[in-house]
Formats: structure tokens, sequence, C-alpha cells
């Protein structure tokens, strides 16, 4: 097979290739919350038909049905929508993890959220996935936040909901050896870590993060990461599930007198196997030729942009690059 020599645009195709309202795209359906008026999320049809299944099953266990589904023919009113009973965020977390569980254990949608693939892992569904990430108390139950709910890592796919992550990129510059190149960037691979403590802002569960999969102390975080922005991107698995993900982007910059020691990564707890201090030249050949995790590479070149080695002077496809690298999911057509 031919080493891949991918430009930077087709590395964020890579990761930014769902099309959902393209003409040719499989027709999904919007899954709403009770009086709620943007969709949360989609499901393929094959999902839509099993959860006409999971309606019938609870009807001849005369329980309360938690789906409410809404097919028309002509296919302009299509729509699935949480039940009304189920009214708050804990009893549709509740509701909706019993329901995952079960097809995790019967083996249904096993590539996504069998056994093997099963995360234990609850991640935050927002209604509005643009606005404040803010979580209710036990004391408070109210449907009256931003959050809608949490489910498991896994399922998300199956759902179409957008999902969050952390991920900063550790790095130093240095004067360049050759004068007439200036300075030169040196990045650690990044450490990544996903949002997934239950009420944990993003930047607390990137702390926690680093000191488990990294071995860099609470203390050197806090004081030198600095959050750079975000990227967002519609991805589609080779298998057709639809995970929208939001990405939280933060960067730190080894001081040039510190010591090395402090911001140097070390595998700990066996998420990552090892860390290597690589110049950028040799990044960005490792990127084109596909030896990065495609979301990995988006950050980096986040990163090339914001530090000014990727600029609209070196590289044509600069404003593709950096709209894609900020997609809405077209979200105000959900």
């Amino acid at each position: 097979m031919p080493e891949l020599n991918l430009t930077f645009l087709e590395l964020v195709q890579l990761c930014d290739n769902a099309n959902p309202f393209g003409p040719n795209s499989e027709k999904l359906v919007p899954l709403h919350l009770p009086s709620y008026p943007s969709p949360i999320g989609f499901l393929r049809p094959i999902v839509v038909e099993q959860l006409k299944k999971e309606n019938e099953q609870s009807r001849n266990e005369n329980q309360r049905e938690l789906w409410v589904i809404n097919i028309d023919q002509a296919g302009s009113k299509d729509r699935v929508e949480i039940s009304a009973w189920a009214d708050t965020p804990f009893k549709r977390t509740a509701a909706i993890n019993v329901l995952c569980q079960r097809w995790r254990d019967t083996g249904l949608f096993s590539d996504v959220c069998g056994p093997t693939k099963w995360r234990s892992e609850l991640y935050p569904i927002y209604k509005n996935p643009f606005g404040p990430h803010d979580y209710p108390t036990k004391e408070d139950d109210l449907d009256n936040l931003n959050f809608a709910f949490e489910m498991e890592r896994s399922a998300c796919a199956l759902f179409g909901v957008v999902t969050y992550g952390v991920h900063m990129s550790i790095y130093q510059e240095v004067l360049s050896e050759h004068k007439s190149e200036g300075r030169e960037l040196k990045i650690w691979v990044p450490t990544r870590a996903k949002n997934k403590q239950t009420g944990m802002t993003a930047f607390e569960s990137l702390v926690k993060e680093c000191m488990e999969e990294a071995s860099i102390t609470e203390e050197v975080v806090r004081k030198h990461a600095r959050s750079t922005g975000a990227i967002s991107y519609f991805f589609r698995t080779s298998a057709g599930w639809l995970q929208p993900e939001v990405e939280y982007v933060y960067a730190l910059a080894i001081p040039p007198d510190a010591d090395p020691a402090l911001f140097t990564p070390k595998p700990l707890d066996g998420e990552v196997e090892s860390f290597e201090l690589l110049d950028q030249t040799t990044v960005i050949a490792k990127m084109k030729a596909g030896k990065f995790k495609p979301n990995c590479a988006l950050v980096i070149i986040d990163l090339l942009i914001a530090l000014g080695y990727l600029t609209p002077d070196n590289e044509p496809e600069f404003m593709q690059i950096v709209t894609r690298l900020h997609g809405r999911f077209d979200y105000d057509r959900w």
C-alpha cells in the first residue's frame, strides 16, 4: 500500500465527513425532548425501528412507553420524542441507561455499545449543544437547565447526540539552528482527556486526566495551561453511526527557563503507551502519513494556526481549513 500524503484539508475532512442533509444521505429522524423546539440528536432508521419494538415490549409488560414516535409517509414531519413522563434530567438518564444496558446485555448494536465497547462513562447531553454546560443538583431535579440527561459514552453514536472532550498540547518554541528560519516548534504527542466527569468543568477534567494519563502535576497544569478555543466537527463512522463532537482545546507552553522534567509527560494509567517530543517537520509528516488519530491531527492543525505556523500565506486552503475546524453541525437546520 502506498504511503499517504494527505493535505491539511484532507486531514480535516477525515473527521468532518458527515453531511446529514445531503441528497444521497440516509434518511435521519430528529430526536426531541418534550416541549423543546430543536432536536438534540438524530436517529438512523434501524434505531427508530428498534425504539418501536421497545415501545411494544413496554406495552406488553404494562409499563410506560419511553418514546413518542411520529413517522409521516412524506417524511417532512418525522419525529421521535422522549415521553413527557420522563420530565426531568435524572428520570431521562435512568430510563435511557436502562435501555442502553439492555441493548448491551442482549448484544444489540454490539459494534457500538456491546460488552467490548461499553465504557461505563456517562456523557452529558445538552438541549442546545452550543449552550451552557450546567448541571442540576439531586435536590433540584428540575427541567430548567440546558442539561438534558446523561448517556453511556459508547451509546451516544446511536442517538446522534453531540459529545464533548478536552485536548491539551504541550509544546515549546526554540530558536532554529538555521537563523533564516527563526523559531522552531516542538510538540509532545498531545494529552487527550474526555470530559466525562459528572458536573466537572472542561478544565477540571483536564487537570485530573493530565495527572492520571501523563504524570503532569496539578500545579503545573493550573499555572501554565491556557484555553486556546475549541474545534467542532461532524464525524460519521464507516458503519454509518453519527458522532458530532466538540473538543475544548488547551495548550501548555513550556517556559524557556523551566525545569524540563516538570513538563515531560510520562505514562501513568496505561491510557498512553509513550510520549515523544517531535519537531514540527516530523509532526506534520506523521500527520500527513495518517499516523495520528484524525481528531488528534485536527488539534495539532489548530495549534499550528494559533501559533502562526499555518497561515493564509503558506496554505492555499487556509480558509476552508479554519471554517471546517469550527463547524456547527448544520445545527440551524436541525
